[in-house]
């Protein structure tokens, strides 16, 4: 393999652009300063001024001159990606947005897209409210409800971000994905992120995936300004030390074998458009990162970590001060009733104070006629680089659609058939059920694992393609991505990134004990992404090693509260999980969910190798009755003496195995229900078919029993890895099981104390 050498850039002098474009954007940035300064004034009182104004002209060179993009089209896929990760800065990005939105209005309006997809200057009446928010104008023009941080429900914004490290995450992912679906011509993404936001583990964790991955499409730029919410020295700078770090930005990039290019004075905008092009122009295979040193709250009045999250008290003289362009005819709170703007509680007052301000900068904006064609200009040669450079997709990229074809039909293919008496685990059926999907699909589902590809079995799911993992130049038809190592953080962001794409679905594999908290952040982002665009596209998280049959490696891993991390924790549709016991019910399972089409699915495997049981010779119900959700496992032969819910597949086996029989033999006669799936039981409408007096036994947390157990005696007597007050030690699964008090014996004394305790029924 030939060595990677990256190349660094210390020091970027180069003239780039015409006097004329320089002072362009100058007086563009100072309109642009003065439109955060309204922003967080009229909010009232929220959002990130200082970052938003250090970031602006970064920002303002990307979207007039270094991307290639279409503005009548946000959501053209061959376009260059801006991507957020500093999510808190996304006062910023409405604003820059809504100016460009407004220039091209004023220049060009038949360039502009349908008004629905816009960001106009009305629009920025809805920063930061809610969509039921209710003030005159706000309906009038029909503006936007503008999140606190970035989602897709913003045009040209492709991920939800803003929690500390996931946006650099998933951003990463979406460059995959893209180059995975272009090849050579694949779009870039940029990601604006500052030092603070570096700090995350799970950004160094993708940082290495993206250059293990050769991300060659990617560039990072970091808004290195030193400023966070407590601190004027994030990081160190020469000889000084960070507060919370002691490295400065380049050199983080530099560690994990980034490109990197300095600039000194981040406020310079020769210096910042030269950067951007030397980036564009790397060909070495590596993803790239741009340092600005910038200044945080620059010629705002409020600088460092003060301007962070706050900014000048609302219309205050010092807010008037911070205005960057001689506005005349600006609202005054003096002298009439604007005065109830002082403490923002006249909403409608402060609404028109802050649109008559808009329409100063509107009517500024129109003044400068040259600068305005000359921005907008660079706006539509933009779309025309875009539409020069034909990126389309790649010879055999893969075809997701085929995946849900798949998946709207209900047969199970002959390969993955399992006969009476085969020894298989859950975890090696699910491996090769998303295998069989995945070569049917060419190649849809990029898979990853915490250092636990074939322990977990989910390398299967890319058995069938090139071997090792995914390089974007080296090895382009592998499916197994090399995130980091141990790290379900990361990987989580990653490959809600990949899923987010749209064409391809991402699937995380690892102990269901770590990676349902640590993927629970960023499958909730993926999830309000998707939200937000109006179409889920799933991410898999497979919760492997489930249970108490983990039992080895001790209470450390073998953990019952996963599954109650991710159940309910979600709005309806968003997560779907799956609790088969059964080998072979994973086909039915994982069919239905992504048929279902949630953001996440989250199936609990088990690892142990378990013996396929012969249901019908057992009287119960056939496998493919698990996509039901819930259903009744087995019928009573006669007058039922009770109903049993089983959850979870330890539990299952034992009850099969050795508790049922017992009960037959002493003519314990019982209705046996099991629950597959929560979300699917749902999604069908139907009415719980559980009996409220039935008891319940669960490899899991008790409270995921509680909406099946409803009577007092049922949740007494109902059974549950912490029923005896302390977690389970080591040893052989069986050996846990039973220290828990869920071994077969175990089960049959408590339901025969429950048919006994239980009163009559006719």
């Amino acid at each position: 393999m030939t060595a990677v050498h990256p190349t660094t850039i210390d020091h970027i002098d180069d003239v780039v652009l015409a006097q004329r474009e320089s002072e362009t954007f100058e007086q563009f940035d100072a309109i642009y300063r003065t439109l955060c300064a309204m922003l967080y004034n009229f909010a009232p009182m929220s959002g990130h001024p200082g970052g938003s104004i250090s970031s602006g002209r970064i920002v303002s060179a990307l979207l007039f001159g270094t991307m290639n993009y279409d503005i009548s089209d946000p959501l053209r896929e061959d376009a260059d990606v801006l991507s957020y990760a500093a999510g808190h800065k996304a006062l910023g990005l409405y604003a820059m947005y809504a100016l460009r939105n407004e220039i091209v209005r004023i220049v060009a309006p038949d360039r502009l897209a349908p008004v629905q997809d816009q960001l106009r200057l009305e629009d920025l009446l809805g920063f930061r409210r809610n969509p039921i928010h209710d003030t005159p104008l706000f309906r009038l023009f029909g503006s936007r409800a503008l999140d606190g941080h970035p989602t897709p429900a913003t045009p040209f914004v492709r991920l939800a971000t803003g929690a500390s490290g996931v946006g650099m995450a998933s951003s990463m992912g979406y460059a995959a994905a893209m180059l995975d679906w272009f090849g050579k011509s694949a779009p870039f993404v940029h990601v604006l992120e500052g030092e603070g936001g570096l700090t995350p583990g799970r950004v160094s964790e993708a940082l290495a995936f993206a250059s293990t991955a050769g991300l060659r499409n990617v560039v990072v730029h970091v808004d290195w300004n030193q400023s966070s919410i407590d601190s004027d020295r994030v990081t160190r700078e020469g000889e000084l030390a960070g507060d919370y770090v002691q490295w400065d930005p380049a050199e983080l990039f530099a560690m994990h074998r980034w490109n990197v290019i300095s600039v000194e004075d981040g406020s310079a905008f020769q210096r910042i458009v030269a950067a951007q092009r030397a980036a564009v122009t790397m060909d070495n295979g590596q993803p790239t990162a741009i340092v600005y040193r910038t200044r945080k709250g620059w010629q705002y009045g409020i600088e460092g970590k003060a301007s962070h999250g706050a900014g000048h008290k609302l219309c205050s003289p010092a807010f008037y001060e911070a205005l960057s362009i001689p506005l005349t005819d600006l609202p005054s709170c003096e002298g009439s009733e604007n005065t109830l703007c002082h403490d923002g509680s006249n909403l409608p007052v402060l609404e028109r104070c802050f649109w008559q301000s808009l329409s100063v900068i509107r009517r500024n904006i129109t003044d400068h006629q040259e600068s305005l064609a000359l921005l907008a200009g660079r706006v539509a040669s933009s779309r025309d680089r875009l539409d020069a450079a034909n990126r389309d997709r790649r010879d055999f990229a893969p075809v997701l659609e085929d995946v849900y074809v798949i998946a709207a039909k209900s047969g199970l293919p002959p390969e993955l058939e399992l006969k009476p008496k085969a020894r298989v685990s859950l975890r090696a059926q699910l491996g090769k059920a998303i295998g069989y999907l995945n070569r049917f699909s060419g190649g849809a589902f990029f898979v990853s694992a915490a250092d636990l590809l074939n322990s977990t079995s989910i390398a299967d799911a890319a058995a069938e393609f090139d071997k090792g993992f995914f390089h974007a130049a080296r090895n382009t038809d592998s499916r197994m991505l090399s995130i980091g190592g141990i790290c379900e953080d990361a990987m989580s962001g990653v490959l809600s990134g990949i899923s987010s794409f749209g064409h391809h679905i991402g699937v995380g594999s690892s102990y269901a004990a770590f990676i349902a908290p640590l993927s629970h952040i960023a499958a909730r982002l993926h999830a309000i992404g998707d939200q937000a665009r109006g179409d889920r596209r799933p991410m898999i998280v497979v919760c492997g090693h489930a249970g108490l049959k983990t039992g080895e490696d001790g209470p450390t891993h073998a953990d019952p509260q996963p599954l109650q991390l991710l159940q309910e924790n979600f709005p309806p549709g968003a997560m779907i999980t799956l609790t088969p016991w059964d080998p072979r019910e994973i086909w039915y399972l994982l069919i239905a969910a992504l048929a279902a089409r949630p953001s996440v699915i989250a199936p609990f495997v088990t690892r142990p190798v378990e013996p396929v049981l012969d249901r019908e010779a057992l009287g119960l119900a056939p496998a493919s009755d698990a996509r039901k959700g819930v259903y009744k496992l087995r019928v009573a032969k006669g007058r039922s003496q009770g109903s049993v819910v089983l959850q979870e597949s330890g539990v299952a086996y034992a009850f099969i195995n050795d508790a049922l029989p017992l009960l037959e033999r002493d003519g314990i006669d019982i209705d046996v229900y099991y629950i597959a799936s929560v979300e699917l039981f749902d999604l069908s409408g139907a009415d719980s078919p559980i009996p409220a007096d039935a008891m319940g036994i669960t490899g899991f947390t008790l409270p995921t029993m509680y909406r099946w157990i409803r009577s007092d005696l049922g949740r007494e007597m109902t059974m549950h890895p912490f029923m005896h007050g302390h977690y389970p030690g080591s040893g052989q699964g069986r050996t846990v099981i039973a220290e828990a008090g869920l071994d077969g014996v175990s089960q049959y004394e408590q339901i025969r104390r429950y048919v006994a305790t239980r009163p009559c029924r006719s």
